[in-house]
């Protein structure tokens, strides 16, 4: 009896101090997917990680996280799905595929991947008192997300720089951008804006059409004010100088002739619009980079136009005044001869 008890104090020493020298779990390492998976906006991602060395974890705790550890978008522990306990934002938008956990394999199966998921995922072990994690990166992609790179090109490939940039996030914090070019010069051919994604060089384009540099929106106003000018030239000055030379051949180069008095008339109306015109076009005006610059711009060469034609209008106006007193006034006087007449008019001009 003494010698089994010997032997039984004996044997559980010894189990004891193998008890104390082998840990309660075997220790491992965790293995994820190495670099950022893209996940397309709208579909459905998987995420991936390993046991090293392989080992079953049916009886381990497996836990996913983003930022917090006390808030898991999936928990497994006991050998059941704790979907209690999910964060509400992904509660029916996961699952785990058990399919290789003998293996210690899991996958975490992601469901209508919005722009929130975008970041960083923990892969999280624990058997007993030993526990190890990894962390897998996620980059959701498309329509558009992230920012995308935004610019102009021209028909040669050159890149155009932009007057302004902005952007703007919906809801789904997709991205909205706009981009302002102005074209002081004529352009002939096309410009296009390009859009493209930095993750996955997905590349959209969309082209503008320009017309010739002949209808270029400056070459416009400036036919029209040439227009205009001629219009008052011809319709004006001319049949007026023209019908009283005829009427006074003797004197039409005279100081006080039609044709000096109309020209006058014209050269004084042009000065005065031109000096006008540079005046608005120098004024102050809203920096380039301002997204009111080409709306601004407009504007002062509608005035300019605008200033022209009233600028016509009252030198028209003046000479038909002027040369309908001179008309009346000739009418009005009487039958005298060269010297009397002239005398007369030099009075009149006096």
């Amino acid at each position: 009896m003494k010698t089994t008890r010997v032997l039984f104090c004996r044997l559980f020493v010894v189990l004891y101090l193998l008890q104390m020298v082998t840990p309660s779990s075997e220790q491992f390492m965790v293995k994820g997917i190495k670099g950022p998976i893209l996940a397309p906006f709208g579909g459905e991602v998987e995420l991936s990680c390993q046991l090293s060395p392989p080992q079953s974890a049916r009886h381990m705790e497996i836990r996913w996280f983003r930022n917090r550890y006390t808030q898991p978008i999936y928990l497994y522990k006991e050998g059941k799905d704790l979907y209690g306990e999910t964060t509400s934002r992904y509660v029916e938008r996961t699952e785990l595929l058990k399919d290789a956990i003998g293996e210690g394999k899991v996958t975490l199966r992601i469901f209508n991947v919005s722009v929130d998921d975008d970041g960083q995922y923990h892969c999280f072990f624990r058997d007993g008192d030993f526990s190890e994690e990894d962390i897998t990166e996620v980059k959701v992609t498309g329509g558009w997300f992230p920012q995308p790179q935004m610019e102009w090109r021209d028909s040669r490939g050159d890149i155009l720089l932009p007057t302004s940039k902005s952007h703007s996030q919906d809801r789904d914090k997709l991205f909205n951008m706009k981009m302002t070019l102005l074209l002081r010069d004529a352009h002939s051919g096309n410009v296009a804006c390009y859009l493209r994604n930095p993750l996955t060089g997905q590349e959209e384009r969309t082209s503008i059409v320009l017309a010739d540099e002949l209808f270029s929106q400056k070459k416009i106003w400036i036919i029209i004010i040439i227009t205009l000018v001629t219009v008052l030239i011809s319709s004006i000055a001319f049949p007026s100088v023209v019908f009283y030379c005829q009427q006074e051949q003797d004197r039409c180069c005279s100081w006080n002739s039609p044709l000096l008095v109309g020209s006058v008339i014209i050269i004084s109306s042009v000065v005065v619009d031109v000096i006008l015109s540079v005046c608005l076009y120098q004024r102050q005006r809203v920096p380039d980079s301002d997204p009111l610059f080409a709306l601004d711009a407009i504007w002062a060469e509608d005035m300019i136009v605008a200033l022209w034609v009233l600028m016509v209008f009252i030198t028209m106006l003046i000479s038909l005044i002027y040369f309908k007193m001179r008309d009346s006034h000739r009418d009005a006087r009487p039958n005298l001869g060269p010297e009397a007449m002239e005398l007369a008019d030099h009075r009149l001009n006096s």
